[in-house]
């Protein structure tokens, strides 16, 4: 195993390891058979050899052109490969496999990629503001995603901001970002007599506040503790609505709590980016007319700490949906208004009459989806929803209240609209049943067979498949690191993409190291695992690769991309794919990918044109597995500094 401190490639090749059977012995060999096998040995090297020397059917620029490895120049001294450095040569399949039907380019030639503008340093596609303005404005319908159309995608390198700097490592970057990685001070103005954020200098630190926590989050969170038990491993995955800097996601993550934060892409610039720059779980989103990109009975625990959302509006939808991803006996926890409406009022610019009546209305909804308020103390309010709908659905027949959604598929949640109507929870026998199976506590949940596969909710996955899978993903990420050293280096990485999760099994394996995972179940995936990776304890979104992600630029230091590309075969092309995996990827982040060797020898040619420095190797179980590996860097390169004239 190499030294941390060696120079950082994109792989890091193992010794290879034999093993000597015993040898071969023939009990009756005659001369002649010998003097045949020796004569054609012999015609057999000496035909090589006037093969290699251009005797024989040359390697074509094209092939040649493939397997180049791009150097980094963004290190030290040292730019050869691990193998050169050996003096082996880099892993090629360009000779043995041709790539004859490139969807790229049918020339030798590597196309390459232009830097876009640097004004588009910060580009959420889906997220456009000026598309957005086409857009309804009605339940803040132009805030949704709007993507672009294949026509007006770009076909340009989003560039890093002029003195951009790898993040502070965690646990340090919690309370530390660059400013020139973000240069906005806006928040810093805004929210200045609110303890989010500080600029100091050459960086800017958070000190953990909020609107509704001057005095911390920390603070704010052992409150909370006073009121449920955030410490027996009951309480694992939370989501905070409208989450600013995601403090709150920030330090729960100490109390092995994790969380999945967004906020929209508003008037306060880079919230979500400044998260992520934090290392901390998020995406931009919005409540709005969709449903938010989670599977039913996902969150332990919502949140919501003045984040504007108008839960009582649009006949409760906004809270209705919060009932559906919520887990049964999942809690919301509200702080700001309404709460405490009696000590705020003057504050908040509002009518007593008028606050009261908005906690009138939130308590109705509640009531209607059969939430029991457990507490209200100070400036915090917690409801929680019922284990199963027994009760739920005997009342119903009596007060004719909020109706049951007709049949539907509550893990459906892409670009799907919202719905008035309370999402039914799987059937129970006893009111002492939880719905849908009961989870360990974490993190025991974590192996255990999740409920949505012992139950045989899932076509063709069974309690077998979930501990093949398991013990799959521990050798393939032991594997991992063994390639790329920095990978089990603590720290290298953060925030970490696995762009087609299945299980949440790559994940899991990396459980002990301080990053995180957000696992993508593709919609077109031809099983709907998302509920799973949950179930486990993990988070994750869906997601359709065919568009941008809801994230800014530069979110994530290491991309995970198993047969993603050829789940999206003929769907869209894989020039429009890499072009985003390079937008969301950090410069000198990194990109593993498992796909047939055709397919990756396909994708090296654009990785290539991106100045991604790449090598593809072999699979975990030797060179004769069609499936191979690629290991790529994405390299340092920043917009140019801004010269004034003079």
């Amino acid at each position: 195993m190499a030294s941390p401190n060696q120079q950082y490639h994109a792989t890091f090749k193992p010794h290879k390891q034999f093993s000597s059977n015993s040898p071969f012995f023939f009990k009756k060999t005659s001369l002649y058979t010998l003097a045949l096998v020796l004569f054609l040995c012999t015609f057999s090297y000496l035909f090589g050899v006037w093969r290699h020397d251009g005797g024989g059917v040359s390697v074509s620029k094209s092939a040649a052109t493939t397997s180049t490895i791009v150097s980094n120049p963004c290190h030290g001294p040292s730019k050869t490969t691990t193998a050169a450095a050996k003096g082996e040569k880099p892993l090629d399949f360009s000779a043995r496999h041709k790539a004859d039907d490139l969807d790229v380019t049918s020339t030798s030639e590597v196309k390459t990629y232009p830097s876009c503008n640097v004004n588009f340093s910060e580009y959420t596609p889906c997220e456009d503001a000026k598309r957005s303005l086409k857009f309804n404005r009605h339940k803040l319908i132009y805030r949704e995603r709007h993507c672009p159309e294949k026509h007006e995608m770009l076909k340009c390198r989003i560039p890093a901001p002029h003195g951009y700097k790898s993040p502070f490592k965690w646990p340090a970057s919690r309370d530390f970002a660059w400013y020139n990685n973000v240069p906005h001070k806006h928040l810093t103005v805004e929210k200045a007599g609110q303890n989010w954020i500080r600029f100091l200098g050459d960086r800017f630190r958070f000190p953990g506040g909020g609107t509704m926590f001057p005095d911390g989050a920390d603070a704010y969170i052992d409150d909370i503790g006073r009121l449920i038990n955030l410490k027996d491993g009951s309480i694992r995955s939370a989501i905070d609505t409208g989450c600013g800097v995601a403090s709150w996601g920030a330090y729960l993550l100490s109390r092995n709590i994790l969380t999945m934060s967004f906020a929209p892409r508003d008037t306060h610039e880079a919230q979500v980016q400044f998260a992520l720059e934090r290392g901390v779980p998020a995406l931009i989103g919005i409540m709005a007319s969709k449903r938010l990109p989670y599977p039913s009975r996902a969150f332990d625990m919502a949140h919501c700490s003045r984040c504007l959302i108008p839960w009582a509006e649009f006949g409760g939808q906004y809270l209705i949906e919060v009932d559906r991803v919520l887990r049964p006996g999942g809690y919301w926890i509200l702080s700001g208004p309404p709460i405490n409406w009696k000590k705020y009022w003057k504050g908040w610019e509002r009518t007593k009459d008028d606050l009261n009546d908005e906690q009138m209305k939130i308590e109705a909804v509640a009531k209607s989806l059969c939430w029991k308020k457990k507490v209200e103390k100070g400036d915090i309010a917690i409801w929680q929803k019922p284990i199963n709908h027994l009760n739920c659905k005997v009342n119903r027949k009596i007060t004719q209240d909020l109706p049951f959604c007709p049949a539907q598929d509550p893990e459906k949640a892409w670009y799907t609209n919202m719905e008035i109507c309370l999402t039914r929870l799987p059937e129970v026998s006893n009111k002492e049943d939880v719905a849908g199976g009961e989870l360990p506590k974490w993190p025991e949940r974590l192996n255990v067979v999740p409920p949505r596969i012992s139950g045989g909710t899932l076509e063709g996955i069974t309690a077998e498949t979930f501990q093949k899978d398991s013990f799959l993903w521990n050798r393939r990420v032991s594997y991992y690191k063994a390639v790329n050293n920095q990978l089990e280096q603590a720290g290298r990485y953060r925030n970490i993409l696995d762009m087609n999760a299945y299980l949440g099994g790559f994940a899991a394996a990396l459980i002990d190291d301080p990053l995180w995972v957000m696992n993508v179940v593709p919609i077109q995936a031809k099983v709907n695992t998302l509920g799973v990776i949950y179930e486990r304890g993990l988070i994750g979104t869906y997601q359709d690769w065919c568009e941008a992600m809801s994230t800014y630029p530069r979110t994530y230091d290491l991309i995970h991309a198993d047969s993603v590309f050829s789940l999206y075969e003929g769907r869209c092309g894989l020039e429009n794919m890499l072009l985003e995996m390079d937008r969301i990827l950090r410069p000198e982040g990194s990109v593993i990918f498992r796909d047939d060797v055709d397919v990756l020898v396909k994708i090296k040619k654009i990785t290539d044109g991106l100045n991604w420095d790449g090598q593809i190797v072999d699979h975990e179980d030797g060179p004769h597995q069609r499936e191979k590996l690629l290991f790529a860097i994405k390299t340092y390169w920043t917009a140019p500094a801004v010269t004034t004239s003079s």
